[in-house]
């Protein structure tokens, strides 16, 4: 059995349906609410769901699991509640884990690349707690994604007991298709869409860093399949273990990604540039590329998908279609 949290979300409903694929029991512990969250499941039923209250319950009673993928998380990067987040994102996977390291099973979960604030210390995803202490998140989500990071370090470092196999993933701009319950959080790939399909030209920011030209912008973006292939690598491959970034190595620039949705749904490349609101001058990332030589050195082969292709399959073979789930 897997247990599989934030299962009915963007990338656990991905990963959900590449396991249905190979005939896996998953678990899924998740709230499907009263929109169409239900959808990103609706083609790969699970055995059971669990809303978030019932976890404690449920392992209570010593389920035959043997590996949680921990995908939920508070994920909003404007988030306030700080008690809230600190819970769920801190306090809900330091629970998984000791209760993995007690009954002998694997553990890997969410990080972000959001650990990393502005870039200017770099994107290596180095596990000492020297590096990692000296990495300072813009935002409330991004500091609980670094504090759990921080705990799961000192506690490697200092021998304590741990999962059979664990691994953190630093995810990066993340885009493809189950993304459309996310609200303000959707990938910028889909908002693009949206706003060719409506017949306007896609919108970027202005640039607010002297020195860098409007558009250019750039982001390490990754389809969503390119992030479950590394997921079901580690399922396969329990000897490893780590902090790893989840990026192509990259950066590619707004301006890229908006004519390549253009290109994708049959119109000529063309942007608008409006202001960045005030809520994110100073707290956003003009520039994010994972180093993946670490993911490389573990052993991960697999190839990323370019970005015009992947752009290329979401629009036409999702957002394009009277089905848009996976």
């Amino acid at each position: 059995m897997i247990l599989l949290t934030g299962g009915a979300g963007f990338i656990g409903s991905n990963l959900h349906a590449a396991l249905a694929a190979r005939g896996r029991e998953t678990v899924v512990v998740d709230r499907l609410g009263t929109d169409d969250k239900w959808r990103n499941l609706a083609n790969h039923p699970p055995s059971r769901i669990i809303p978030p209250e019932e976890l404690d319950a449920f392992l209570a009673a010593h389920p035959p699991i043997e590996l949680i993928f921990h995908m939920g998380a508070i994920s909003e990067t404007t988030a306030t509640d700080a008690d809230l987040v600190w819970a769920t994102n801190v306090e809900l996977p330091t629970m998984l884990w000791n209760w993995c390291a007690k009954r002998g099973a694997r553990f890997i979960y969410a990080s972000s690349a959001a650990t990393y604030g502005d870039g200017s210390g770099g994107f290596d995803d180095d596990f000492s707690p020297g590096p990692l202490n000296r990495l300072k998140p813009l935002n409330l989500y991004g500091w609980s994604k670094h504090a759990f990071d921080l705990q799961v370090a000192r506690l490697i470092a200092h021998g304590e007991r741990h999962p059979t196999q664990w691994a953190g993933l630093k995810f990066f701009n993340v885009y493809g298709p189950n993304e459309y319950h996310k609200g303000p959080m959707i990938s910028v790939v889909k908002v693009k869409y949206d706003e060719v399909a409506a017949g306007h030209a896609p919108r970027l920011f202005r640039s607010d860093q002297p020195g860098l030209p409007d558009g250019e912008q750039k982001r390490d973006f990754i389809w969503v399949g390119d992030v479950v292939d590394i997921m079901l690598w580690l399922l396969d491959t329990p000897r490893v273990n780590g902090l790893f970034n989840v990026g192509t190595g990259q950066a590619r620039s707004y301006l890229d990604l908006a004519h390549a949705v253009c290109t994708a749904a049959g119109r000529a490349p063309e942007v608008e540039f409006i202001d960045m609101p005030a809520k994110l001058r100073g707290q956003y990332q003009s520039f994010t590329q994972a180093r993946t030589d670490r993911l490389r050195a573990a052993g991960y082969a697999g190839q990323f998908t370019p970005l015009e292709d992947g752009i290329r399959r979401y629009v036409q073979s999702h957002l394009m279609t009277a089905d848009r789930y996976v």
